[in-house]
């Protein structure tokens, strides 16, 4: 039977789609149940929502608000930083020694499969923004993981570490994808900056599908004497497509490249703003993404900021020094932008 959805679901669908903090995405959760058509072409619908506000309300709420206790860590993680990046792969293909390494964390690194059990969420600098990597459980059929789409809701893309020095490295990729593909979670070799809009969503009949670009590790190089022909071998048995590095843990070696890279395949936009009569706060960028406006970087320092807005004055790339603006004036990187409510 035909959904038919009404205009004010698609609406709450889209926004639903568009969130990435969890309380946020919780309250569009509830607007979609409020606002779905209540016929038998929705009730399979109807209950996935149900399903997932259950999911999600528990997993903010944590242990001790009635109910059963979950035990352990945090399921679902608050974005943080530029963008939330999750560390995807196979067993043992090194994980959590490059979430060390590039993070500072202190994981627990083991030379044994399965050691991280919960999201492990770490910052990793550039210049003056952080990128949030999460270490996650290894994906494998013989250890599912039943929390790890829920997790991945809120990530903007992915790391998949694969070590090419492994015999079945071909094979448990394989294995990754197809028990991603289970839980609606597709990698993309496509990145914002490229200008793909599908990205996010995966299915426009499908809100809880997701597509994540992705950017594959070739870990553990320094184990490997041809790493760049390895990788081209790899490419072609597995026809994947996927941006890539060859990278180490160990020696350091490519670590450097993640972050530029992440920062301009994801069109991160750095805003600094300044109150009139004093110099910018060069300190904490707002970080937006490009084609973001000015109302964007308002509703960033709060949201009656935004509801206020007359105008604003911005100084680099995007006019000239102290040009008037409306709030829907897009910004550039290293914009500062001076609001006026």
């Amino acid at each position: 039977m035909p959904a038919n959805l009404s205009p004010e679901y698609k609406a709450a669908e889209a926004s639903f789609r568009k969130a990435h903090d969890p309380k946020e995405r919780l309250d569009w959760l509830r607007e979609m149940l409020r606002t779905i058509p209540k016929h038998k072409g929705t009730d399979h619908l109807q209950a996935d929502i149900k399903h997932r506000i259950k999911e999600l309300s528990e997993e903010l709420e944590g242990p001790g608000k009635g109910g059963p206790a979950r035990s352990g860590p945090a399921l679902v993680i608050r974005p943080e930083g530029a963008a939330q990046i999750a560390l995807i792969g196979p067993p043992n293909s090194g994980k959590s020694a490059l979430h060390a390494r590039l993070t500072g964390s202190t994981a627990h690194v083991a030379p044994y499969p399965f050691t991280t059990q919960y999201p492990e969420p770490g910052m990793m600098p550039h210049e003056d923004v952080h990128f949030e990597l999460v270490d996650l459980p290894a994906v494998s059929p013989e250890h599912p993981v039943p929390w790890i789409a829920g997790t991945l809701q809120t990530a903007d893309a992915c790391l998949l570490v694969v070590d090419l020095g492994e015999p079945s490295c071909v094979e448990q990729v394989e294995s990754v994808h197809t028990v991603l593909r289970g839980k609606r979670v597709t990698l993309a070799e496509r990145w914002p900056a490229a200008g793909d809009s599908s990205l996010g969503a995966d299915d426009s009949e499908d809100p809880f599908a997701l597509r994540l670009p992705a950017l594959m590790l070739a870990n553990k190089a320094d184990n490997i004497e041809d790493i760049e022909g390895e990788l081209g071998v790899f490419r072609e048995l597995t026809g994947l497509r996927y941006p890539a590095f060859a990278v180490s843990a160990a020696t350091g070696h490519g670590l450097t490249e993640i972050g530029p890279w992440l920062f301009r395949n994801l069109g991160i936009v750095r805003v600094y703003t300044k109150t009139p009569g004093h110099p910018p706060d060069k300190d904490r960028p707002f970080t937006l993404r490009h084609g973001q406006k000015v109302e964007d970087v308002a509703r960033l320092v709060h949201k009656d900021v935004a509801h206020a807005l007359r105008y604003a004055r911005v100084w680099g790339k995007s006019g000239f020094d102290g040009q008037q603006v409306g709030r829907e004036h897009p910004l550039a990187d290293g914009d500062v932008v001076e609001l006026h409510t």
